[in-house]
């Protein structure tokens, strides 16, 4: 094809950009012009445009910092293969170490065979899908982005898009996405720090309320990095019950207020009539006194010690008075403040027993309700496996008589604890009663669970549980039911805990599939 006239390499070059629907630009016409010649035009080194493109890249990062001086080394040397290395140095900062390593494909690699600088519409399409699946972690806060994102998305739905075209759009994108996607990690940042800072808050403020403190931590726990969609129902849960605990607390505050301030008024009143009545007496003394001075005979003074009985009267009667009403204001005050404390440990217990199990921290009955039908809602929208097993430690009445109540509770404590450490963390416990226990188990079929509580049981055999001195080895015998289609978790409950008797039935210390 190199012998071929210029001129009509020109026109079929002009047909070419009609024919593929590009703009009419020096680039793609020189880009068509050389396909169509089979040569290669040289290109100037774009200087201006690669120092503009330096001056705004980023540079915090001590990763990037490198990268830009590798950049403006090779703007200095026109090294193009130097200059390909730092963008893709760029491109990597944000990939996982296994992606970074990855081999980058070429774009001749790409195109549809028999028809060169063509992007294959199947390969276009799944660009298209991811980028719009991108979207929705970008927010709206860059509206730049989002139409270059609609841009490409709609030329990548176009048949048989250039290559070089989608390259040059999709460079841009990646440009700017970067730009987003630092915004976006930043703000998620900032926003977890300003969670804590508020949970903080909240266990600085209640430390004598051992309850609400305990929830402050668990709140800050929940709220650590990694996140998932379980934890952050956990941690809306959670803040729900702090949030009913404290406008709780807060009015039963403001109500005892209220009534302090009254019998304080009550009592200053109450001074006030003291004092008033005091000094009144006082100066009735004084002027007697005065009198009784002055007297020279009995019949002068009779009159001034009747005046004086009087007075001294009225001032005991009011005094007496007084005394009873501050009395009862005392008793008051006292049954007030008794009432305070009894309706203060009510709230303590039903905030306690609201969710989770008190002495093993797992869920209770009515957490396990709330989880169930919310995985049993989730595994229905996604067609998944649910499975539920129940759990039953083997001979606990043997424990309790040989270690005591407090030993009892105790190997419960650990067996909730070595559970939470196999188990995945998408899986549930909750205590269901006494030494048994739920585990809610999603997407896993019934062979899958069987697995997971034998392998729990064998974990258990080398966690030996301490008390004391003495080594125990706790063993628990278990059930395990996959939801059906239309059923609900009282029936899967029911046939986990049949396969569980039978378990025990055959020996104890084993798994049995309903």
């Amino acid at each position: 094809m190199a012998d071929r006239p210029p001129s009509e390499i020109a026109r079929e070059t002009l047909k070419q950009l009609a024919t593929r629907r590009l703009p009419p630009t020096p680039d793609n016409y020189l880009a068509l012009y050389d396909e169509i010649a089979g040569t290669r035009s040289p290109q100037p080194f774009p200087d201006g445009q690669l120092h503009h493109i330096l001056r705004v890249l980023p540079g915090q990062t001590p990763a990037q910092k490198r990268l830009l001086g590798q950049f403006e080394r090779a703007v200095n040397n026109k090294d193009w293969t130097s200059l390909q290395s730092v963008l893709v140095g760029y491109a990597n900062l944000g990939l996982s170490p296994a992606a970074a390593a990855a081999p980058v494909e070429t774009a001749a690699s790409t195109t549809a065979p028999g028809n060169p600088g063509v992007l294959p519409d199947e390969f276009a399409q799944m660009l298209a899908r991811l980028i719009d699946n991108t979207l929705p972690a970008l927010g709206e806060d860059d509206a730049r982005v989002i139409e270059m994102a609609q841009k490409l998305i709609a030329f990548l739905k176009e048949p048989a898009p250039p290559i070089s075209t989608v390259q040059l759009m999709l460079g841009n994108f990646t440009y700017r996405l970067s730009f987003a996607t630092e915004d976006q990690a930043a703000i998620r940042s900032s926003l977890l720090e300003l969670l804590h800072m508020v949970f903080e808050n909240i266990a600085v403020l209640s430390v004598e309320d051992r309850w609400l403190q305990g929830q402050a931590e668990a709140l800050m726990a929940a709220s650590t990095p990694p996140l998932t969609l379980r934890r952050l129902d956990d941690v809306q849960r959670r803040l729900k019950d702090v949030i009913f605990k404290q406008t709780e607390a807060k009015a039963r505050t403001v109500e005892a207020q209220e009534q302090m301030k009254d019998m304080l008024a009550t009592f200053i009143e109450r001074l006030a009539k003291i004092t008033a009545s005091s000094t009144t007496y006082q100066g009735t003394m004084a002027r007697c006194a005065d009198l009784i001075g002055k007297a020279n005979t009995l019949e002068e003074i009779a009159p001034v010690l009747q005046e004086v009985m009087t007075a001294t009267r009225s001032m005991a009667l009011d005094s007496r008075v007084a005394h009873d009403e501050l009395h009862d204001l005392r008793e008051r005050t006292e049954a007030k403040r008794a009432e305070v404390a009894k309706l203060q440990e009510e709230l303590d217990r039903a905030s306690a027993q609201a969710r989770h199990d008190p002495l093993t921290g797992s869920l209770n009955r009515k957490g396990l309700d709330e989880a169930m039908e919310r995985e049993i809602a989730r595994a229905r929208r996604l067609g998944s496996p649910l499975c539920l097993a129940l759990l039953d430690v083997d001979n606990f009445k043997t424990i309790n008589d040989r270690l005591g109540h407090s030993g009892g509770d105790a190997a419960l404590v650990h067996l909730a604890q070595v559970t939470r450490e196999v188990m995945r963390p998408q899986d549930l416990l909750a205590r269901y009663g006494g030494e048994e226990f739920v585990l809610v188990l999603p997407d896993t079929s019934v062979e899958s669970g069987v697995a997971a509580m034998t392998r729990l049981q064998r974990e258990l055999t080398t966690r030996f549980f301490l008390q004391g001195s003495e080594k125990v080895l706790i063993t628990f015998s278990a059930g395990v039911a996959q939801l059906h289609d239309s059923e609900g978790s009282p029936d899967a409950i029911r046939r986990a805990d049949q396969a569980m008797y039978l378990a025990k039935r055959s020996g104890k210390n084993r798994v049995m599939a309903a």
